[in-house]
């Protein structure tokens, strides 16, 4: 839609004295100043140009308007500034600070439509190099060891311990997309993606069918990360650590057989496991009934299950009863009761694991994980990787520019809502380029902060 055309005049009754009228036709202002910061981060970073070189453009470089860094950077830093879809593109796309950061002077062409971008997505594999329209191809290995060597190139130096965090979420479906499957533990059609995380960091976004365990391919996903960072960081402690759906005999192996390599897993309850802890469940409700507040106490022992796992592995259990009743807990663990007791192992270890579901629950619903309505499974995975990268500007953003804010460890949507969405003017002449905010601009000190800091770094 040419806006150009458009004669729109918007009357408010909102002046004391004057009507106010509000006509939609400033060419050179923008919305969305914070694309700066945006592009900062990348020039820092590079994450974009790296993210590129995992994609194949089979086009005629002499016949393309719209080079394939320009179209991954304009579909990533829209979603960074909350254009979900793809139709927003037909009109943002003339935004000139959007076109600044793709590296444009402002006085080219807009930048690409839907369709262009839709093609982008629709890349069909190898058959793009003879497809008329879907010229793209994508390598999903590459992609997935950008976001790994983007974790490590973070790090100035090796840690001496890092712990990684598996989960897997629901992604529900409204269409009849590829891969749809009922899933009865979330009673609804859904995938099933299964997401790595080490701390903010992102390891892996791996979109899945929901006609499998939740576990399923964990094992495949560890030894391709541990290779990784094994590569990098040969002494460096990994701790595994997830809830009970990853307690698997598979997985728990994996560790031992590897040195330095640990895992903290739920355990699922049952009733030879609670007849092991009788007598601390019943010391926990005399407790209870005592203090009338909650009460637990905790139990190393080994244990076995009589068909799954290959070997006797140490267990601790939480005995603790609360206003509503008894609340067992179990974990399983090959780290070492001397450096790990029980309490400390549980409470400060594994409990923690629930920052990683924040982190997951912050990229669906503030930076649109779940928008996987094309129908091709293949495309939809490209999706999420797209939110993948767009949480990687952001997490840098606030791991690097708002260190040491209130900001810095503020959600996605209020960095949105108080630094990215900022109006601009943009002026372009043949010295300068210059970029006007608000006075009235309420968290200027913030922005101000934030470009020193990436600058400066």
């Amino acid at each position: 839609m040419n806006t150009d055309c458009i004669q729109f005049e918007l009357g408010i009754q909102g002046g004391r004295k004057r009507r106010i009228e509000v006509v939609p036709d400033e060419r050179e202002s923008s919305s969305d100043g914070g694309l700066l910061l945006l592009a900062e981060i990348e020039q820092r970073c590079g994450y974009l140009g790296a993210f590129s070189r995992c994609f194949i453009d089979h086009r005629r470089k002499d016949l393309i308007t719209h080079p394939l860094k320009d179209l991954l950077a304009q579909r990533v830093y829209g979603i960074c500034q909350g254009y979900e879809d793809l139709n927003d593109h037909d009109l943002w796309r003339t935004d000139p600070l959007l076109g600044l950061v793709c590296g444009r002077d402002g006085d080219e062409d807009p930048l690409a439509g839907k369709s262009t971008l839709n093609r982008l997505e629709l890349g069909r594999g190898k058959s793009s190099e003879t497809d008329r329209y879907k010229r793209i191809e994508w390598d999903e290995g590459k992609i997935r060891e950008f976001f790994v060597d983007a974790f490590l190139n973070s790090y100035a130096s090796p840690p001496d311990e890092i712990v990684l965090d598996f989960d897997a979420t629901d992604d529900p479906i409204h269409g009849e997309q590829e891969g749809r499957f009922f899933h009865g533990f979330y009673d609804e059609y859904c995938f099933l993606p299964l997401y790595a995380f080490c701390g903010h960091h992102l390891l892996a976004a791996i979109l899945r069918p929901a006609d499998q365990d939740g576990a399923a391919g964990v094992v495949e996903l560890l030894s391709f990360l541990h290779e990784r960072i094994r590569a990098r960081w040969p002494h460096t402690r990994i701790i595994i650590r997830g809830d009970s759906g990853f307690c698997r005999d598979p997985l728990m192996s994996f560790c031992e057989s590897h040195t330095e390599t640990f895992y903290i897993l739920g355990l699922a309850r049952n009733s030879r496991l609670q007849r092991a802890i009788g007598q601390e469940l019943h010391e926990a409700t005399a407790l209870h009934t005592q203090t009338g507040h909650a009460a637990r106490i905790f139990k190393d022992l080994r244990y076995q299950t009589r068909n799954t796992w290959a070997r006797e592995r140490r267990v601790v259990a939480k005995a603790e009863h609360l206003d509503k009743g008894p609340n067992p807990r179990f974990v399983v663990s090959n780290l070492d009761l001397g450096a790990w007791p029980a309490r400390n192992l549980y409470e400060n270890l594994y409990c923690a694991r629930g920052e990683m579901e924040n982190r997951i629950k912050e990229q669906q619903l503030f930076l649109f994980a779940d928008r996987t309505s094309s129908h091709m499974f293949r495309a939809n995975q490209l999706r999420l990787w797209f939110s993948s990268l767009a949480y990687l500007l952001l997490c840098e953003l606030r791991r690097v520019g708002l260190v040491g804010t209130d900001h810095d460890r503020a959600q996605c949507s209020t960095i949105r809502l108080h630094i990215l969405k900022v109006a601009a003017s943009v002026v372009v002449s043949a010295r300068r380029i210059l970029v006007r905010l608000p006075r009235s601009f309420p968290f200027w000190e913030l922005w101000r902060r934030a470009v020193s800091a990436l600058a400066l770094t």
